[in-house]
């Protein structure tokens, strides 16, 4: 009996071992909530000490990507992307390109890398996936999404952090075949394609959740959410936005049975519910005021919290009844969450620490991002009591840590 306890103690320690970790837009979970401890609970009025900057990645509005070792941030110049390499003390590495980048509005790159154990991929907004070597920037495989998946443009280019698990890539070309296609991650070749509701492609940067031992793939196109099958591709449900507009740029979200997800353009903030077996979806609640763009929001407890574009707002709506239950006027950005705090960067490129501790939403800090250039669009990222912010060719690392008291 001992040796069979042994044997599977064994397998599971293997297989674990053999998962790799996937260092992703938006943190562990795509969801904007970054583990972090013992994180300062208000800042100077300067703002928190300014650990490095660089100046010089490039034009984009894609996140920086910090794994346990390097920093990765895309971005463009002279119409040519780049994937920067630094360590974390802000010292370039190196750089290589990864082919056009969209000029026709909004120039720059769009998306954040994903690097899963050696293997660092991005994609431009012309549609160029690439897989680098993480360690040396050395190129190991290349598709177009247009010419060799014959996907098809939307109005500002493609805009997918992509999304990896396991041993399969998957992205949207857009294709009226290629919808949604799953590719080998070790050569980039084709696995299965999906013509799914045959439309262009949104915004969205897609994700998997897991119910159990069943996964689905959800991810946007021009008018609908697609719940996906990642094993075949078989599209399993979709649910259709009654404005028929394509900026749905939001990764949705997923908790305990239920998906939520916000379009500026489309239905707003939705909660659906999955049937058990996952085949098809119910709506629960509509609000209309969480009606975020591209700026994420965040579910803490029982609460979803995002900016709102109409109303310009920080808005926080209740999980359960849909409703809002609070609000500050703060303008629309890019929300993110960590430590019992909310970080919002706004569209005028001021930072706010907001506690959501007492039951009612208050700005504690707030502070001035001066360098870089252009929109305000780019997700923060923490990581190791640090808060990175891009803003267009300037990539900033401010010191969030709390010290410790001394005796």
């Amino acid at each position: 009996m001992k040796y069979f306890i042994y044997s599977v103690l064994f397998l599971f320690l293997l297989s674990s071992c053999s998962q790799k970790k996937v260092w992703q837009w938006r943190g562990e979970h795509r969801d904007g909530v970054f583990d972090e401890k013992n994180l300062l609970k208000s800042w100077p009025e300067e703002g928190p000490p300014l650990l490095w900057e660089y100046e010089g990645i490039g034009n984009g509005y894609g996140s920086p990507l910090i794994t346990s070792e390097k920093i990765y941030v895309n971005g463009e110049i002279d119409s040519t992307g780049y994937l920067f390499a630094f360590d974390l003390k802000g010292c370039l590495l190196w750089k290589t390109e990864y082919g056009k980048e969209w000029m026709a509005s909004f120039q720059g790159s769009r998306s954040t890398p994903t690097v899963v154990g050696n293997k660092i991929y991005t994609c431009s907004g012309m549609g160029d996936i690439r897989c680098f070597d993480a360690s040396s920037g050395e190129r190991i495989w290349g598709i177009n999404m247009i010419d060799d998946l014959h996907g098809k443009y939307n109005r500002f280019g493609y805009s997918q952090s992509l999304m990896v698990d396991e041993e399969r890539l998957y992205c949207s070309p857009g294709g009226a075949d290629t919808n949604v296609v799953a590719l080998d991650r070790m050569t980039g070749k084709l696995v299965w394609k999906s013509p799914a509701k045959g439309e262009i492609s949104a915004y969205c940067s897609p994700n998997i959740i897991q119910r159990g031992k069943q996964k689905i793939l959800l991810t946007f196109s021009e008018y609908q959410l697609l719940g996906i099958d990642p094993l075949d591709g078989k599209l399993l449900w979709s649910h259709e936005q009654d404005t028929l507009a394509d900026i749905h740029a939001n990764t949705p979200l997923y908790n305990d049975g239920n998906i939520y997800y916000t379009t500026g353009c489309g239905n707003m903030t939705v909660k659906l519910k999955l049937t058990g077996d996952g085949k098809s979806i119910s709506q629960l609640w509509q609000n209309k005021s969480l009606d975020n763009y591209m700026g994420g929001c965040v579910k803490v407890g029982s609460s979803l919290i995002g900016s709102g574009a109409r109303k310009k707002r920080l808005f926080r709506v209740d999980c359960e009844t849909g409703l809002t239950i609070d609000s500050l006027n703060i303008g629309t950005g890019n929300t993110i969450y960590a430590d019992g705090m909310i970080y919002m960067y706004n569209q005028k490129g001021k930072m706010y620490l907001v506690d959501i501790q007492a039951g009612k939403m208050e700005v504690v800090s707030k502070f001035k991002i001066r360098k870089g250039t252009k929109e305000h669009f780019s997700h923060p990222v923490i990581h190791n009591g640090v808060l990175y912010i891009r803003h267009g060719v300037a990539l900033l690392a401010f010191d969030i840590k709390a010290k410790e008291q001394s005796l």
